[in-house]
């Protein structure tokens, strides 16, 4: 087991603290590191993909979970897979799709571990379908602070607390996760532009019923009568009969593409309003008004940043600011305020996606709820950035909804509760199993959680 005090911040790269980034190699070992944790504590850590400050801890530890990476059974009959909780989904898809299996929840990134995927409850594209990653979870094990290894089940408060609990409530150390069965490596995608938001909300609320996966980038910099506009992508994973003769030769092949890495020291100001605004422009433009059953590379589909190494460097030594939100069904109104006030404001994000929402999961702390959610990245050295998005987190707890922890790093404490009716329950349960506070992190105490 390995040890360095360093720096460290989120995919973000704002606010860095500086903790002990501890590298166990065996079950055994974290169970040392974690007894071990000192005054201010320890926080599991990934691949290092949220954006703030959850898997940061100033003056204390870090475990760095990445190399409890091991793949352990593959029911390929009953489609369940037993892994670390190290392992990336990236991994996962390298080992599961040439069997026919693929994971059932991915975010923009395969890049994330189990472990966080757990941890941070995250969704994708088939929330409305399929809910989020934990849905799909029937069990783990978790390192408490009292040094037991629990295994935990659905249906459980525990499971429910640690759920979107951000590594709060302990380690996570294996899951046994029920996968998605699929016939091809190859998406088929439709794609269309939507005129405004209005058009745009029409289209996702009359035909995502049609499409396990949908996601809409918006160009936040129009106004005006195109405020809001939007290039809506959505598929299914391609069956064997759509593929061409000689695709079906290696229908199951998981194929990625990769481009050079962004540089490590960026201009300033490379992403302003002017070259963002035409960077939209072009992307908007170049979109087809319809295209229907285009084939994909699942990389291609679900994670076309992954193709650049170090893509979040392209923000500057300032980093970003990555901000998401919900607002339920029924207020349409609220999310249109939102987007005009980040249209008025000129805020320059060309990764700017929304979403809907389907069934909530039971995670306590698990951010979707049934309704639209809307993601923006913004250079966080944006002049009066901090007070503009307390300006928005207020408009969307007014209308019931809620900011994402995994992406939050200046969210004010005041607005969680009304944000996360089950927090004094996460609260209560952190208490009884963790009464010395072993497990923090900065965003528990910025946000005391």
């Amino acid at each position: 087991m390995s040890a360095d005090t360093v720096p460290v911040t989120g995919w973000g790269r704002t606010a860095p603290t500086v903790a002990r980034v501890i590298r166990p190699r065996t079950f055994q070992e974290a169970a040392d590191a974690v007894r071990e944790c000192g005054v201010r504590g320890g926080i599991p850590r990934g691949l290092g993909r949220a954006y703030g400050d959850a898997a940061q801890n100033a003056g204390g530890d870090v475990l760095d979970m990445t190399a409890l990476d091991r793949v352990h059974a593959i029911d390929v009959d009953g489609g369940t897979v037993l892994c670390d909780a190290g392992v990336s989904l990236h991994r996962l898809m390298e080992v599961l799709l040439p069997l026919g299996w693929f994971v059932p929840v991915t975010p923009g990134t395969r890049y994330v571990t189990v472990g966080g995927a757990i941890g941070a409850d995250i969704h994708g594209k088939n929330h409305h379908v399929s809910g989020s990653f934990a849905r799909h979870v029937l069990s783990f094990e978790l390192l408490t602070a009292d040094g037991r290894v629990r295994t935990v089940d659905r249906g459980t408060p525990l499971f429910d607390a640690t759920a979107g609990g951000m590594g709060l409530t302990g380690v996570i150390l294996t899951a046994t996760v029920r996968l998605q069965p699929v016939e091809t490596s190859l998406m088929s995608v439709d794609t269309e532009r939507a005129d405004d938001l209005d058009d745009l909300m029409a289209r996702l609320t009359a035909t995502d019923h049609r499409y396990r996966y949908s996601v809409a980038w918006i160009d936040l910099l129009a106004r005006g009568a195109a405020t809001g506009r939007a290039v809506l992508t959505r598929g299914d994973h391609a069956p064997l009969d759509a593929l061409p003769g000689r695709a079906r030769r290696e229908p199951l092949a998981f194929r990625t593409s990769r481009l050079p890495a962004a540089p490590d020291l960026v201009p300033e100001g490379l992403l302003s309003r002017t070259t963002v605004g035409l960077f939209n422009e072009l992307w908007y433009r170049r979109a087809p008004r319809l295209r229907r059953g285009e084939l994909q590379r699942i990389s291609a589909f679900f994670h076309p940043l992954d193709g650049v190494p170090h893509w979040n460097r392209i923000y500057g030594r300032g980093g970003f600011v990555q901000y998401q939100f919900v607002v339920g069904h029924g207020q349409e109104d609220a999310l249109r305020r939102v987007v005009g006030r980040i249209s008025t404001q000129r805020c320059p994000s060309f990764l700017a996606v929304l979403k809907r929402f389907g069934e909530a999961d039971p995670g306590w702390l698990s951010f979707p709820v049934p309704g639209w959610t809307l993601a923006l990245d913004i250079p966080a050295g944006l002049p009066g950035l901090g007070t503009f998005l307390d300006g928005l987190d207020e408009e969307v707890a007014k209308a019931g909804g809620r900011v994402y922890l995994a992406k939050d790093s200046r969210l004010r404490p005041e607005l969680l509760t009304a944000m996360y009716p089950r927090l004094d329950d996460f609260r209560a349960l952190r208490a009884e199993l963790d009464p010395r506070g072993v497990f923090t992190s900065d965003l528990s105490r910025r946000l005391t959680l």
